[in-house]
């Protein structure tokens, strides 16, 4: 596992592709930081709008993928129910191409969804990675907290950060400073494990450090990075979305929010799990559903897993975006609505499909396709069947020699090698010399 945070992913693909959301990302705050307003907040939003609107044609092409299951499924069970009790080879090899043939009729790959998932994993995987390590891949938010850090290196190089005796900050360098360890050997490591801890910081925790380092004056760009009586730091400024600070979790929101009398930073906190449930629920029921009509015992099992997974989900959101960064319920939110929203274009655009204009050009293709695959298969056999002809005219003919047309080709084959006369290189030059060569070490040795 990669403890060092700041330290850009280097998972296979994963790696690749945060690397690329993560550019998107920086993107989006230099260009929201050019008009002057620089949030992580908005990013947050705006990098889930564009990311699920590059993912769309994928998510089409899935749920295209099963409306035509959905229609191809009866009769792949009616295949499945004749064979049932078959069980010998021809069988099985006549339901793998009865099965297969279906596969092609509908256009579709028995594989088609899984490869739809795997190609999906990694980008998910690598969104939260941006979204969970935003020092990591937005330039100026890294920019700020590295000053701070390499005030830190010079003060003690983290000492106090990693024995402040605060369970919190404890906790967080447990977590997140691995590389803190490493301060003898990589001073950037060093750097970026003092980046990764106060970047995963409360408020709170942060003015800690912050009062310990006097870190209150220092400014980037000639302005404050950290907030006084006075005036919003930097990195309030990044983290402030509509009064929530993005960097804590809405527990620790609602805990300190409660202790001060701030009320209304303690409705927000509750809305981030709140609004990632409701918009999980709606977003599953947005989606298509299998239909009810499927009455064998493993469609059934299927189902009810379906089921019962489709209610966890959105208490599971909850749960999440309450106890981690509200930074990531944000995101989780967004996701949902923009998801829905999608959802909501894509059924539009698939009711309006015609299946079964769908169908019927796949089966052409299908048709044309098997039809080349046959014509390659007889033109291979044809290949194959006029070499093995070519093989037995030859064997025939050398069989057909008389035995004294065999001695007179050996004794030419014979008097030639012993001539000398044979090329500068060839086969017969180079056994000539092995001959000679024998011969001498032969009356040598007499």
């Amino acid at each position: 596992m990669n403890f060092i945070l700041l330290t850009q992913n280097s998972t296979p693909i994963i790696g690749q592709v945060a690397w690329l959301l993560g550019k998107i990302m920086n993107g989006i705050f230099y260009v929201i930081d050019f008009i002057g307003i620089p949030n992580v907040g908005l990013a947050i939003i705006l990098f889930t709008i564009v990311v699920n609107l590059l993912m769309m044609p994928l998510t089409i092409k899935q749920q295209k993928f099963s409306k035509l299951s959905a229609k191809m499924n009866p009769e792949i069970q009616a295949i499945q129910a004749k064979y049932k009790d078959k069980k010998d080879n021809d069988s099985m090899m006549a339901q793998n191409q009865e099965i297969q043939a279906v596969y092609a009729k509908y256009g579709v790959s028995p594989s088609g969804s899984c490869v739809q998932l795997l190609i999906q994993m990694p980008i998910l995987f690598a969104l939260y990675r941006v979204i969970y390590s935003i020092p990591a891949y937005v330039t100026k938010v890294g920019n700020t907290f590295r000053v701070l850090a390499d005030h830190i290196i010079k003060a003690d190089n983290g000492v106090f950060i990693q024995n402040s005796g605060v369970d919190s900050i404890a906790n967080t360098v447990a977590m997140y400073g691995k590389s803190m360890t490493t301060a003898g050997e990589d001073v950037t490591k060093l750097s970026n494990g003092i980046i990764d801890v106060l970047n995963k910081l409360s408020s709170t925790d942060m003015a800690t450090i912050a009062e310990h380092y006097d870190l209150s004056q220092l400014t980037y760009e000639g302005h404050l990075i950290l907030s006084n009586e006075t005036t919003r730091g930097l990195i309030d400024t990044y983290n402030n979305f509509l009064g929530l600070n993005m960097g804590d979790s809405p527990s620790m929101l609602i805990r300190n929010a409660w202790a001060a009398g701030a009320f209304g930073i303690v409705i927000g906190a509750i809305l981030i799990p709140v609004l990632s449930m409701v918009t999980q629920w709606i977003n599953v029921k947005l989606m298509p559903q299998p239909d009810n009509d499927n009455k064998n015992a493993q469609g059934s099992s299927m189902a009810q897993s379906m089921k019962t997974m489709n209610m966890l989900m959105p208490i599971m959101s909850a749960w999440f975006c309450f106890t981690l960064p509200s930074g990531l319920g944000l995101y989780w939110v967004a996701g949902s609505v923009v998801r829905s929203i999608q959802q909501v274009i894509i059924n539009k655009h698939i009711d309006k499909m015609n299946f079964d204009d769908i169908i019927k050009k796949n089966s052409v293709k299908s048709a044309k396709k098997l039809e080349k695959m046959k014509e390659a298969q007889e033109r291979m056999n044809t290949y194959a069947s006029m070499n093995t002809r070519n093989l037995q005219n030859k064997a025939n003919v050398s069989s057909g020699m008389s035995e004294a047309e065999k001695e007179e080709a050996m004794k030419k084959a014979t008097d030639y090698y012993n001539s000398g006369k044979a090329k500068p290189g060839s086969m017969m030059a180079k056994a000539n010399m092995v001959k000679q060569y024998n011969e001498k070490n032969n009356k040598g040795n007499e």
